[in-house]
């Protein structure tokens, strides 16, 4: 009961004065505006048209139009940091999360852990009488919290959100996505040779939101954080919206950086006197780290002139794909819009559209048909995507650009996604549109924001006092600032000062300044006292062209001991360089009890890499109890990952067949001398591990897979397994049915399991031989 009673109780009900104001649900002021929070995924600040860029992004300018643009906004250089300061309203080393979801570690600024004592604005406002609602990508929950087992305190329905739909992870296939509804998994309501594609779909659900609660309740206020899969890995999208660029990316990626900076003058989003970054700005790859580290060759730009034709032609349509990928996902926000203009709601809707750190590099300097290398520590040599070149964007890629056009969409900044010391990780779009109360249309705005200071910002803009407990727990303070006085003076000033720490990177910024250090993320260098810092004075040199640390040392070392203070007050250590293997690999909660037998059954729910069966580098053994009542029996047994690599054993032509898909390069496939029969059997694959791959192309476990029906042994064959896990950012393991996509391409389904019943699969990694294997299939499954 929120209050106290205040009618009168007496014996008989005829003679009491009810009093509904203490059991009534929340109610927003009258008038209160809606709040339309829109995030973008690794969209550099010079991609968009609206931002000079030469993506057409017409939903993106008509917000823009409506209200103000913010040209001096900046993120954290990484998607789940970013995403929790945008709707907490604090920093990421003070929310745990310094990394990405999956990326946990047991320290107080990256364990990924938001503290319930940094409250999401989504639970404030849920108290405020507001509808919530959560549509598309999430990031905020630790990967081994994912599964439907899991504690669902960090989902968005833990989190604030009455309603969710779309992914727990850091990506998904637009094709075949990995979806959660409110706090279940669903499949997807179509496959691609249907027209699916994932932002038509969010945009769907949210207009159905909207609409089911203004049907019931029309005043009443509803807060959508609308978080877009685009422009996030993978790049997918219709062929159609890739070939309308055809030709605009034909000069490459050097060559369209002056075009694009002349336009941001032109818009007034940078001042006269701004440079352009030049390329590899520290000499890399040669440049290496103070103690002779190697430069990663991850994160280097080759020059346009060096690249052969079939190179720069495969780059072209990476940058084709890229575009068609972002304006088709605006042409498909531009629904949402359209649907709030119709029922007289945009007008009173106050809407943020960020994105939530610069353009990604993480396709290295060759870019690649399928990124979930990068996470298994392996470069995509161009000649290798140049025989898939037809494929980038479809359901049969997993796709990212290069570098050089991570660096060309972050014009005029340096560098890209990850970096945290350079404004291309940290510089981004921001737009701020409330047509009804905000007078200025189509203007820029000049001071240095941050996305922390979004949540003040919207508190004050709603007039609602950041409540001291909430839902039990006493809140920390809101360590951003709100800018709200700027968007009806232009001249208001910006904070003084930002701190960020990521991935081994350091930097701060204050009152104009910024000091960093030379240290790549995801590096491995280590030795963080022999980082070299260096020093900017972004005032007049907003793309960090000219160091000045050796003018100013003073300055520096003023800069460097804040850097320190606000570590302090933020959980800003320990500083974390690992490399994306290492990081993928290292011992963190498994999200379930460890052992060495794992029993999954039909028609479950996908069950997320982090909570499933660990087989990297040992060897295993699958074993699937079905019950054959056909002899057109085919299907999936077992699937675990998905294109971009995973492993399957699954009935095709009526003989199992077992199929390793390393890194979505390689598929080995297994196949059976013998059909299975009619009745009850065990099928099973036997992986025996017996060392390290010699082949450095193909690095990895090598061993010998053996394939049973129940006692009969019915074929072999080797094969090497690939150096980490599947899919840590996409498919899980599915029993019956393909997960997100189909490992077994060569496969063509059903996907589900036909002719026929699987009573479980059990996947063993106790390192045993099962010299007795009628004994074994017998014990666990009981067949007669």
């Amino acid at each position: 009961m929120v209050g106290s009673f205040k009618g009168k109780i007496a014996l008989d009900i005829r003679d009491s004065r009810p009093d509904w104001q203490p059991f009534l649900a929340p109610k927003a002021r009258e008038h209160a505006p809606n709040v339309l929070l829109i995030a973008w995924d690794d969209v550099g600040y010079g991609t968009m048209d609206c931002f000079g860029g030469p993506v057409e992004t017409p939903t993106m300018t008509r917000i823009a139009n409506l209200g103000v643009s913010y040209s001096n906004f900046h993120t954290t250089a990484l998607c789940s940091p970013s995403r929790a300061s945008l709707l907490t309203g604090r920093n990421a080393t003070s929310n745990g999360m310094a990394t990405i979801a999956e990326f946990s570690a047991g320290f107080p600024g990256i364990s990924t852990r938001i503290p319930f004592e940094n409250g999401f604005i989504s639970e404030v406002l849920l108290e405020h009488g507001y509808n919530t609602y959560c549509v598309g990508k999430w990031h905020l929950t630790p990967g081994e919290e994912t599964s439907m087992a899991s504690y669902k305190g960090r989902w968005p329905l833990g989190r604030g959100f009455e309603r969710f739909y779309g992914f727990l992870g850091g990506e998904s296939s637009c094709w075949y996505p990995d979806l959660i509804h409110d706090n279940h998994s669903i499949d997807a309501p179509g496959r691609p040779e249907d027209g699916y594609h994932i932002a038509r779909d969010f945009s769907d659900q949210a207009i159905r939101f909207i609409r089911d609660a203004k049907s019931v309740e029309p005043d009443k206020p509803f807060f959508m954080y609308f978080a877009l899969d685009a422009a996030h890995a993978p790049h997918h999208v219709f062929k159609e919206w890739a070939d309308r660029y055809k030709g605009v990316f034909d000069q490459g990626y050097e060559a369209i950086r002056p075009g694009i900076l002349r336009r941001q003058k032109e818009l007034g989003l940078l001042p006269e006197q701004t440079e352009l970054s030049p390329i590899n700005p520290h000499g890399e790859p040669a440049a290496t780290g103070p103690d002779g580290q190697p430069w990663p060759s991850l994160d280097t730009v080759r020059p346009w002139d060096s690249l052969s034709a079939d190179e720069q032609r495969l780059f072209i349509r990476m940058a084709e794909v890229f575009a068609g990928y972002v304006s088709y996902s605006d042409d498909q926000l531009g629904r949402v819009i359209d649907f709030l203009e119709s029922i007289g709601e945009l007008d009173n809707t106050i809407i943020v559209a960020v994105s939530d750190n610069g353009g990604s590099g993480e396709g290295g300097p060759d870019g690649t048909f399928n990124e979930w290398r990068f996470f298994n520590g392996l470069p995509t040599p161009a000649e290798l995507s140049l025989q898939h070149i037809d494929e980038l964007g479809s359901p049969a890629s997993y796709n990212h650009y290069n570098t050089g056009w991570a660096w060309a969409f972050d014009t005029p900044f340096p560098y890209w996604k990850r970096w945290a010391g350079y404004e291309g990780g940290v510089a981004d779009m921001c737009l701020v549109a409330w047509p009804s109360k905000i007078k200025a249309r189509g203007e820029v705005r000049h001071p240095y924001i941050h996305a922390v200071d979004i949540v003040p910002t919207l508190y004050e803009l709603l007039e609602i006092e950041p409540p001291a407990t909430l839902k039990g727990y006493p809140q920390n303070p809101i360590e951003g600032v709100s800018f709200a006085a700027s968007l009806a003076d232009p001249a208001a000033p910006g904070k003084d000062t930002q701190f960020y720490s990521m991935l081994g990177q350091r930097s701060i910024y204050h009152e104009g300044w910024l000091a960093c250090t030379v240290h790549p993320p995801l590096s491995g260098w280590r030795n963080f006292e022999h980082d070299q810092w260096e020093l900017y004075n972004l005032a007049a040199d907003r793309a960090q062209v000219h160091d000045i640390a050796a003018q100013e040392p003073a300055r520096l070392e003023t800069l460097k001991s804040l850097w320190y203070y606000y570590a302090g007050v933020y959980h800003g250590l320990p500083l974390d360089d690992r490399t994306a293997l290492e990081q993928t690999l290292a011992e963190r909660p498994h999200g379930t009890p460890p052992r060495d037998r794992y029993v999954y059954y039909p028609d479950c729910s996908p069950v997320p890499e982090q909570s499933g069966v660990v087989i990297s580098g040992r060897s295993y053994t699958i074993a699937a109890g079905v019950d054959i009542d056909s002899p057109d029996v085919h299907g999936v047994l077992y699937a675990h990952g998905g294109l971009a690599g995973g492993h399957s054993l699954y009935v095709k032509d009526r003989r199992p067949h077992y199929a390793f898909n390393w890194v979505g390069t390689h598929l080995q496939t297994v196949r059976a001398d013998q059909e299975v029969t009619p009745g009850r059997h065990v099928i099973t694959v036997d992986f025996t591990a017996d060392g390290r791959s010699s082949d450095p192309a193909m690095p990895g476990t090598t061993g010998t897979v053996n394939l049973y029906i129940d006692d009969r042994h019915v074929g072999t064959g080797q094969i090497t397994t690939q150096p980490g896990y599947f899919c840590v950012v996409g498919d899980g393991i599915c029993v019956g049915r393909d997960s997100a996509s189909s490992v077994t391409p060569d496969y063509q389904g059903p996907f589900e399991f036909t002719g026929g019943t699987i009573d479980k699969v059990v996947v063993d990694v106790s390192g045993e031989r099962y010299v007795d294997h009628e004994a074994q299939v017998r014990g666990w499954f009981m067949i007669d």
